[in-house]
């Protein structure tokens, strides 16, 4: 069968994929209209509220012959992987670019994507009918980046349909037909999957060699985990029971595997009687912010009451479903003595991190406390090295100078300007990732009237004067509170957290000194006064030797407590010190 055509689509957030996505299902009759929606391949309220694709969504079409198989994917630059998982899956992909905003820089990032698993490229541009559209300067930027003749730019209105039959017929003229063999036995790519209370986990599978049916004994080739299959079926987008998937094909293998980790993406299906040769994944996703997750213990609880097991079981559980569905969320189990047992993860960005904890509380009922983001240092005995990331950044270029002059306080290095027109300028920087995950974003929108866009990946790890700053609390280190900071914002940091400490904690029966502590040195102290109490109120007259006596061995109590007594913190201190 020559009539199969996989694709993806691909873009920078707010370009029009999901409007384009509707598009497609209504031309090919995939939905019928008294059930079409917005964003119709947007499957989370989530996605829906915030108006953007977080989860990738697989859909079978079918078109003048033939089946197209849809892979609509995330634009935000937190799901990339999403993106890399579906290039792995097909053969083609749409470019999509808004003709009122160009190119941007996570349509770049994405289209070195493609480029690496050797796709065809549409070239599309959206939103012709804005009066605002800048469609041969858009075309012009297209030709310049990609080199192709402007023809073969397919010019369209994903919101009221125009030339979307055009843009079908070139996905059946352009995009290959999968390369397969039937004769061959059973090799399916995992690119996603989820977990199902009664079929386990359902595996998101591009048949690569062979075919697969109901009843057939399976094997992943990196887990071992062997399984028999509980039903095949395709995408419509809701799961369609089928007879059987052949190469070519994408569909759904629902394997009845109860353990979420032996289902894992990028590995390899086979029949458990052949030897299979493991298809080539695709990377690891390497997390580059980190937060710690610690279920919300009520305050008559003690740490020790089987209601925070539960809590505990139940962020674990969620966790481990949501992995299944998320590769790129990593996670690991640690402790704290203020907040009791939770778990440290690792997401791709911000907005993954904000999503993730999101879908924990709605779809698994968690109460979280989620501490302040970082990221991860290399610390050896006579240094410490920091992430650093190669930054993209495309804006107008009468705000070049705002840019240049945000970029400047990151502690980064400039590498190199290009201009894509003589109104938009790319700027390459190479930056420590510290200094961008929380506002940098917030930031680069704001003096730039909301025209740039970024995107980052990794560049290793690079020396840097960064210390590691404890917080003392009547002499007792506070673990959960202690942090790795760039040495001129050190004093800055620690005075902050001393001074949040002192309006936070109780007082107690006995002074508390809050110190800051940076090699051996403190840098920045405030103290919580003693409770009093008035131990000569009950005394009226009689020798002034009665009530120095009692002052006296108040004053003996107090430096024993000093002595002996453990500072209290309560759980919601850490709640508001550590919390986002």
């Amino acid at each position: 069968m020559k009539n199969i055509r996989n694709f993806v689509i691909i873009s920078h957030i707010d370009h029009g994929k999901s409007t384009l996505a509707d598009r497609l299902l209504e031309a090919t009759g995939t939905i019928e209209q008294r059930k079409m929606r917005e964003q119709f391949l947007d499957m989370m309220d989530l996605e829906r509220e915030k108006g953007i694709t977080i989860k990738l969504q697989p859909v079978r079409m079918e078109y003048d012959g033939y089946i197209l198989n849809l892979i609509d994917t995330p634009g935000h630059i937190d799901f990339s992987y999403e993106v890399s998982r579906s290039l792995a899956a097909v053969e083609g992909a749409l470019l999509l670019v808004d003709a009122s905003q160009g190119i941007q820089a996570q349509t770049l990032t994405n289209l070195h994507l493609a480029q690496e698993q050797n796709l065809i490229i549409i070239p599309v541009i959206n939103k012709i009918d804005l009066s605002r559209a800048l469609i041969e300067e858009t075309a012009q930027e297209i030709n310049q980046l990609l080199g192709i003749d402007k023809k073969e730019i397919v010019k369209i209105s994903a919101k009221d349909g125009t030339n979307v039959d055009r843009l079908l017929k070139a996905i059946v003229k352009r995009v290959p037909s999968p390369k397969r063999d039937l004769k061959n036995p059973l090799r399916a790519l995992i690119f996603d999957s989820h977990y199902d209370t009664y079929k386990g986990a359902i595996a998101y599978v591009r048949i690569v060699d062979g075919q697969v049916k109901k009843g057939d004994r399976i094997i992943m080739s990196a887990s071992k985990a062997a399984a028999e299959v509980v039903e095949v079926g395709i995408f419509r987008p809701q799961l369609t029971q089928a007879d059987s998937l052949k190469a070519g094909e994408i569909g759904y293998l629902a394997t009845g595997l109860k353990d979420v980790g032996q289902s894992r993406v990028g590995d390899t299906i086979g029949l458990l009687e052949s030897k299979i040769k493991p298809l080539v994944g695709y990377q690891e996703p390497k997390p580059m912010v980190f937060a710690s997750f610690y279920p919300v213990q009520a305050p008559h609880q003690s740490k020790l009451d089987a209601g925070q097991a539960d809590d505990y079981n139940l962020l674990k559980d969620g966790l481990a479903k949501l992995k299944l569905n998320d590769a790129s969320l990593q996670y690991q189990p640690e402790s704290s003595k203020g907040l009791g047992r939770g778990f440290r993860c690792g997401f791709l960005g911000m907005l993954h991190l904000e999503v993730i904890s999101e879908r924990l509380k709605r779809e698994y009922g968690t109460s979280l406390i989620v501490t302040s983001p970082s990221v991860s240092y290399q610390v050896g005995r006579n240094q410490i090295k920091e992430p650093w990331v190669n930054l993209k950044i495309i804006s107008p270029s009468q705000y070049l100078g705002q840019v240049m002059k945000l970029l400047s306080k990151t502690r980064g290095k400039y590498q190199d300007t290009q201009y894509l027109s003589p109104e938009r300028v790319l700027i390459k920087y190479q930056a420590p990732l510290n200094e961008i995950i929380v506002d940098f974003y917030d930031q680069l929108k704001n003096i730039t009237a909301g025209y740039a866009s970024m995107s980052y990946q990794m560049a290793g790890y690079q020396p840097a004067d960064l210390v590691r700053l404890d917080i003392l609390a009547a002499g007792e280190k506070i673990e959960a509170l202690s942090r790795i900071v760039h040495r001129k914002r050190a004093e800055k940091e620690a005075r902050f957290l001393v001074n949040k400490l002192k309006k936070l904690i109780p007082r107690h029966q006995f002074v508390i000194p809050l110190q800051a502590v940076v090699d051996g040195r403190i840098i920045a102290r405030e103290t919580i006064s003693a409770l009093k109490k008035n131990v000569i109120a009950g005394l009226y007259g009689g020798d002034y030797t009665r009530k120095r006596k009692l002052l006296e061995k108040q004053k003996k109590g107090k430096k024993k407590m000093k002595k002996f007594g453990r500072v209290n913190i309560p759980q919601e201190v850490f709640l508001k010190v550590l919390k986002r």
